[in-house]
């Protein structure tokens, strides 16, 4: 099983693309968002804007139950917590298990644990320390390619394959 990792500079990207990845059958074990807990306040999130819960804002830190876009059910598993270095950030996912245990390891931590080399990890976290939006989606090798694709698609960068 692969770890396909990629950032997006807006909240909207990174939730048309989880909606389509679920569509395609993607369950809620296989998809992690992590995005600062303040990006999206202003124009920067786009029309769609990442919410989580029951139409909860992702920047309004409101703990309620997991979903993108508000469609129930979506993604569970959201979580709201300070990573040092870092800051607030929400994370939803297998991502968020990592991150709200023992916060020793941080974002770094949780992205080796899916995979991510250590060094790649460090990138990445930084990338959500600018306001990027983190998604990563544990594929088999056959739908690799497929969930590439659709990053793309939604305007993701710093696509990578681990």
């Amino acid at each position: 099983m692969a770890s396909i990792i990629g950032t997006f500079s807006k909240r909207d990207e990174a939730e048309r693309a989880i909606h389509e990845l679920k569509r395609e059958g993607f369950g809620d074990d296989k998809v992690s968002i992590v995005a600062k807990e303040d990006r999206g306040r202003g124009g920067d999130r786009g029309e769609g804007g990442l919410k989580m819960g029951r139409g909860t804002d992702v920047s309004g830190g409101t703990v309620t139950g997991g979903a993108v876009g508000g469609t129930a059910g979506v993604l569970a598993g959201l979580g709201a917590l300070a990573i040092p270095g870092i800051g607030p950030i929400v994370a939803i996912g297998p991502i968020a298990a990592g991150l709200t245990g023992a916060v020793a390891g941080g974002l770094v931590g949780s992205l080796v644990d899916l995979g991510i080399p250590e060094d790649r990890s460090k990138f990445y976290e930084s990338k959500v320390k600018e306001g990027k939006v983190l998604a990563v989606v544990k594929a088999d090798d056959n739908e690799v390619n497929n969930v590439r694709e659709v990053y793309s698609k939604f305007g993701a960068s710093d696509i990578e394959i681990h």
